[in-house]
């Protein structure tokens, strides 16, 4: 990886961004400087490295903790939080600083996550002719950047109501869009479909894509999508979805934070964009 880098260090533990405590929330995205590195025990770094850059622009520098009591003087912000922080409840995009934010902390969990080899379970090491790449130190294999495709779905009926749901994962009396992975050998249209009859019961036409979103939570890439409702009763799953219901734009519940893509769908249609 390249070595050359910007002047504030992104540092992450688990699935926080780690600054100062007296860091204000409009410079959190700035990373931090390089004199306070010092504050972190050498056994306790577990990755250092630098993301080249996508917009051509300086390399990320990037530091991984280990699950550790963070020193005194020090913050967690959840990297959900970190996003709405930073972009100031708007879509976070895949570019400017909470672009390298949203880059630099992808690669610092498939760089945790990618340590040995799938094939043989050898140490992986840097790739010296791949820029992102590891390559195991045994068998020779490479590996690159995981990322999955998600859909999220805005699902209108004739009367302009759309499904919001309350998932198993949400927090208390949030309700969002339904969402769901992408499938080996399916088209993120079928993915749509399926998703919002596996999830509550009702069947979709009118396959539409609105827009992409960077969604390193842990590896996605978030896809939007809108679809009219063609049949079937609404009922939750109650695995995944435990509640679910019509909401029409005058009476909504609880909503995803403003950062999300979810979040975005719901405003354009609230706006009557879509």
């Amino acid at each position: 990886m390249s070595n050359k880098s910007n002047d504030g260090v992104y540092v992450y533990q688990n699935s926080s961004l780690i600054v100062p405590e007296d860091t204000p929330d409009s410079l959190i995205h700035e990373g931090i400087n390089q004199d306070a590195l010092p504050a972190f025990d050498d056994s306790k770094i577990i990755d250092r490295f630098v993301v080249p850059s996508l917009d051509g622009q300086a390399g990320i520098d990037t530091l991984t903790l280990g699950d550790w009591e963070l020193p005194r003087g020090w913050k967690a912000i959840p990297i959900r939080q970190a996003m709405s922080i930073i972009t100031g409840e708007t879509l976070a995009e895949g570019h400017g600083l909470i672009g390298r934010v949203l880059r630099s902390y992808h690669i610092s969990l498939w760089r945790l996550d990618s340590r040995f080899c799938g094939s043989c379970g050898g140490l992986n090491k840097d790739a010296e002719t791949e820029s992102l790449a590891r390559q195991c130190t045994v068998c020779g294999r490479q590996e690159f950047p995981r990322i999955a495709p998600a859909v999220t779905i805005l699902v209108k009926n004739d009367k302009d109501q759309a499904i919001l749901a309350h998932g198993n994962r949400f927090l208390a009396k949030v309700y969002s869009l339904i969402a769901g992975f992408n499938e080996p050998g399916e088209s993120l249209e079928d993915t749509v479909v399926r998703e919002v009859k596996e999830e509550v019961n009702v069947d979709v036409t009118d396959v539409r894509y609105v827009g992409s979103q960077p969604w390193p939570l842990p590896h996605s890439l978030m896809l939007g999508f809108t679809a009219r409702y063609c049949g079937g009763e609404l009922k939750p799953d109650g695995v995944e979805i435990l509640d679910a219901n019509w909401f029409s734009k005058d009476a909504l519940p609880t909503l995803p934070g403003g950062s999300s893509l979810s979040r975005h769908l719901i405003n354009l249609w609230l706006a009557g964009k879509l």
